[in-house]
């Protein structure tokens, strides 16, 4: 299972925006839509396995085409024959599932004008199919909270089985801007999130890697810990944290993944300070 896990690439056959993948952290089929093509991002990770280096083939968005697509890939999934693909042929049974429908790309899926159309296409599709199981999730940097279009769009995925994924690696100001490298401040990426998990309960993730052959800094861990701590006294409803580090290609050479007896270390920790809060850790694999 390695190799499906390791292989996140978001093209696939003739297929310009939708992408399936075999996710650790679903534990299934996740089926991506890729709405930033342009490979545009408000960040910058020191550990995105987006190659930015290769131009892209395209820059639009059609949602007509997205719409296509992603009509497409649920039949192949339904329908079974996506496990007949070569890609994916030597999946294991117990993968063999569609647990969500990810808007997850080159950049940050909100900050997409029509995010909320295209949240509206993935909920008719889903319906139309009777995938009532089958989760709408956004994988996001919560930068675009506030943004009444992505409020609109949050509004779509409550009323369709939807789930944010809100990303917060740090703990501190410094050591955000030496990951995440963005002018948006921490306390916004702060802010957004207590905000949106008031009104629904989310999934924290968290990446944690080495730099330059150091692990995190032991104060900057305690810091992460008490910011999701006061995420929960503000009212924030964290359903569950993803921790995990890096299990591909990374932008930056110096970045390289945590072992399994660091990431445990840090889960141990998380569990002694926020024992109420579940956390899920989800170990590397070679690049």
């Amino acid at each position: 299972m390695a190799k499906s896990f390791a292989s996140h690439a978001r093209r696939w056959q003739d297929f310009h925006y939708v992408y399936p993948v075999v996710s650790r952290r679903s534990g299934g089929l996740s089926i991506g839509v890729n709405l930033n093509i342009d490979k545009a991002c408000n960040f910058d990770c020191i550990y995105c396995c987006v190659d930015r280096s290769v131009a892209p083939v395209r820059r639009d968005v059609d949602l007509a085409q997205v719409r296509d697509e992603l009509g497409r890939m649920l039949e192949l999934a339904t329908s079974g024959r996506i496990w007949e693909e070569s890609d994916f042929s030597h999946v294991q049974p117990r993968f063999r599932r569609i647990n969500d429908i990810a808007f997850s790309g080159d950049g940050e899926p909100t900050a997409y004008p029509r995010f909320d159309e295209a949240c509206q296409v993935a909920a008719d599709l889903k319906r139309a199919r009777g995938l009532d199981d089958v989760k709408i999730v956004v994988i996001t940097n919560a930068t675009m909270f506030d943004r009444p279009g992505v409020q609109r769009a949050l509004a779509v995925l409550d009323d369709n089985g939807g789930e944010v994924w809100a990303k917060l690696d740090a703990g501190t100001e410094d050591y955000y801007r030496l990951i995440d490298r963005t002018k948006f401040p921490l306390a916004k990426v702060l802010d957004n999130t207590l905000a949106c998990g008031r009104v629904r309960p989310i999934v924290i993730q968290s990446l944690f890697m080495q730099v330059h052959g150091q692990p995190v800094p032991e104060a900057e861990y305690d810091a992460y810990l008490q910011r999701i701590h006061d995420l929960i006294e503000g009212g924030c409803r964290i359903k569950l944290v993803q921790l995990y580090t890096t299990a591909r290609w990374t932008a930056e050479a110096y970045v390289s993944p945590l072992s399994n007896g660091q990431l445990d270390e840090l889960a141990n920790r998380f569990r002694r300070k926020l024992p109420g809060v579940p956390v899920e850790v989800y170990y590397g694999v070679s690049k």
